[in-house]
């Protein structure tokens, strides 16, 4: 049995999604105009209540059966579907999984539907830097049984920009899973949902932190081995 895995989480953990969905307003708005684009986002919202992640192509479907007969919807799902991933990913995300890969083995662990995210993954690079071992499941949190069937290990490590998540992954693994929360995101820095949580057991400000940290830090929640423009006393 390995003795460590560490699972990335991908939507504002190593790949700024609120930048996507940015963009992706921009282009509705551009392309649709203003009614369009927000009409977009209720339903998208609405099925995010409904499902627990966003289905931004389920989203585009529903939208076009309120609107049968415009075509030029096409190009929005082609928008979706090219969208430059890769150029989306935080700064050092590639190489904060490449130096975990030290440590052990590394998946990625990923809510999302089952044509967009696996597509997000791929063209991001993010499938090739963990050397295709990626998980996409609903409710991840629901899923841990098959998680650890997958992947057994006598230590995980858990990187998650959502304290929802991690809290849910503490209570089931205990003292087998050390959690990291990157402040990144609008789930990240809310200060609502953040107060709502108990504290991970160690915090960064963005993923390009760990790079400086080592194993035995990140797993007694200690501090990084270095810090990147201060003197270290």
């Amino acid at each position: 049995m390995p003795s460590i895995v560490t699972f990335f989480d991908v939507d504002n953990t190593l790949l700024d999604n609120d930048g996507i969905q940015n963009d992706l307003r921009n282009h509705l708005e551009r392309e649709f105009g203003p009614a369009s684009r927000d009409r977009y986002w209720t339903i998208l919202e609405q099925l995010f209540t409904e499902l627990g992640y966003r289905d931004y192509l389920g989203a585009l479907q529903r939208y076009r059966v309120e609107h049968p007969r415009d075509i030029h919807l096409l190009s929005m799902s082609s928008f979706l579907v090219d969208y430059p991933f890769a150029d989306r990913l935080y700064p050092a995300a590639l190489d904060v999984v490449k130096r975990l890969r030290n440590w052990g083995q590394t998946v990625v662990l990923s809510d999302g539907d089952v044509v967009f995210q696996p597509r997000k993954v791929e063209r991001s690079g993010l499938f090739g830097a963990v050397d295709g071992h990626v998980l996409i499941y609903i409710h991840k949190e629901d899923m841990l049984d098959d998680v650890e069937r997958r992947y057994p290990a006598r230590h995980y490590v858990l990187i998650d920009d959502k304290l929802r998540i991690l809290s849910a992954v503490k209570k089931a693994w205990g003292d087998r899973v050390t959690t990291v929360f990157p402040r990144q995101g609008q789930f990240a820095l809310d200060p609502t949902v953040v107060a709502s949580y108990p504290a991970a057991d160690v915090a960064v400000e963005r993923i390009g932190d760990l790079m400086s940290y080592d194993l035995p830090a990140v797993l007694t929640g200690g501090l990084p081995i270095t810090f990147s423009s201060e003197v270290t006393r």
